[in-house]
């Protein structure tokens, strides 16, 4: 479980330590990075044209730990600018249901209206790119994931056949909704994954932040995706076909709308990384050819592995404050996309395979072994080695064989992070940080692997 700098509250008084000075543990400032950077990169050639360094550079070791601010009887202030609930009047908390049923009939109808503009922003980019992704996800959850609080949380089903659960597959029937839409994406522990034709996502929400009556990491990371993608197919509709992508642009206004969905009078506080690719297309000698935007806030990743030549061609930098502490959005946090984004322009080819991945994968798989695996698994699908109740169930994905290449890639991070024994990524950095480490690392292990391809049209 990773953590954040932490501000430790204060004892409670005591008769015989009255004068004893309250011990505040505090947080440490990361570096300056400066604004957001766009790195352009020629996979074929790696060469970089415009030079950045997204890394932080090392810092001492430090307690783990969370940015947390201490509860008191005092009123508090968020970074956000919100006062603790804990500390509002009683009178503010009456006041809301009411406000809460005045405004009901504005947010459907918002969400009606936001809803036409994304069809209306998908159908500029099918339009508009040559090309998509074809997908699939799998997931594993180290604990099963918190339900989401009110108002997130639809009613309850009317069915007993339903279970009670907060998201929206087979394990999770009961919808989760923000002013008035469905929530997009899916939530897997503290993780959250989005997967669609021209976007993918993964979000790694902050485990420490289970720990706090209010914390709710999972909700961060969803909401943060589910935002992040709006903003892309709301651009597009707006801008019609001179859309150009905006990447930072497009996630500082879903973590801005996530800090205000956030906030009083719902009060729930977390933080999350964050890591996407937007699949887009560039003009050339020989006509269109894909471009990715790939946009990285921490330590989740994006890798691009062309399996014609069986090698890794691109993979995103994980950002960190120090060992075991990435750059995150969210509660008492520094980082913003604004300040602390970084966006890669990336050229593909078509049948390349895009991954999105939380950190439960490369903590636990060195980068040669993922390309190895989606590889193997790729050519296992093609020559129909895969047969029984498995290859039905992910036949649901497509003919791409894009589920089985995430389903076997999440079973072998598993497989190392259930090993006590293994060698594994996050062991050898945790021993050259000098910390007694053996073994994987027992994580949510999230994966979007996504097939570009020409559109047949």
């Amino acid at each position: 479980m990773r953590r954040l700098p932490l501000v430790l509250p204060a004892p409670r008084p005591h008769a015989n330590a009255a004068a004893t000075a309250v011990r505040v543990a505090r947080a440490v400032a990361p570096p300056a990075l400066g604004p957001a950077r766009v790195h352009a990169r020629d996979v074929t050639t790696f060469t970089r044209r415009t030079i950045g360094n997204p890394r932080s550079g090392r810092v001492p070791v430090r307690p783990r730990a969370t940015f947390i601010r201490p509860l008191s009887s005092q009123n508090t202030t968020t970074t956000t600018g919100q006062p603790d609930t804990q500390t509002a009047a009683p009178a503010a908390e009456e006041e809301q249901p009411a406000e809460t049923t005045a405004s009901s009939d504005a947010e459907t109808s918002s969400a009606a209206e936001q809803a036409e503009q994304q069809e209306r922003g998908e159908e500029v980019l099918r339009r508009l790119v040559p090309f998509h992704f074809e997908t699939g996800v799998a997931l594993f959850a180290k604990r099963p994931p918190r339900p989401f609080p009110p108002p997130f949380l639809s009613p309850p089903s009317g069915s007993f056949s339903d279970p009670l659960s907060t998201h929206d597959r087979s394990r999770d029937r009961r919808k989760a909704y923000v002013n008035g839409r469905i929530i997009k994406g899916f939530t897997n522990g503290d993780d959250a994954v989005f997967a669609s034709r021209w976007f993918v996502c993964a979000n790694d929400g902050v485990g420490a932040w289970s720990t706090r009556p209010r914390g709710h990491a999972g909700l961060w990371a969803r909401l943060i995706l589910h935002y992040w993608a709006t903003a892309i197919f709301e651009d597009a509709a707006r801008q019609g076909d001179e859309y150009k992508p905006d990447p930072v642009g497009n996630l500082q206004k879903a973590y801005e709308l996530t800090v205000e969905a956030t906030s009083k009078p719902n009060d729930w506080q977390g933080t999350t990384t964050a890591a996407g690719a937007q699949l887009y297309y560039k003009k050339g000698e020989e006509g269109m050819k894909p471009l990715l935007y790939v946009t990285n806030v921490g330590d989740s990743q994006v890798m691009v592995v062309r399996p014609a030549t069986k090698e890794m061609v691109y993979k995103s930098t994980e950002q960190w404050h120090w060992f075991d502490c990435p750059r995150q959005l969210g509660t008492n946090s520094p980082d913003t996309p604004a300040t602390r984004a970084v966006v890669d322009e990336v050229a593909i080819q078509e049948g390349d395979i895009v991954l999105a991945m939380s950190d439960g994968v490369i903590d636990n798989l060195w980068s040669h072994e993922i390309v190895a695996k989606v590889c193997d698994s790729l050519e296992r699908w093609k020559a129909g080695e895969v047969s029984g109740r498995k290859a039905a169930l992910l036949a649901e994905e497509g003919d791409s064989g894009m589920g089985f290449v995430a389903e076997e890639l999440m079973e072998a991070a598993k497989v190392i992070a259930m090993d006590p024994f293994a060698e594994s990524p996050f062991m050898e950095h945790a021993i050259e940080e000098g910390l007694a480490s053996g073994g994987g690392k027992m994580d949510d292990i999230s994966v979007v692997a996504a097939l570009c391809r020409r559109n047949d049209d």
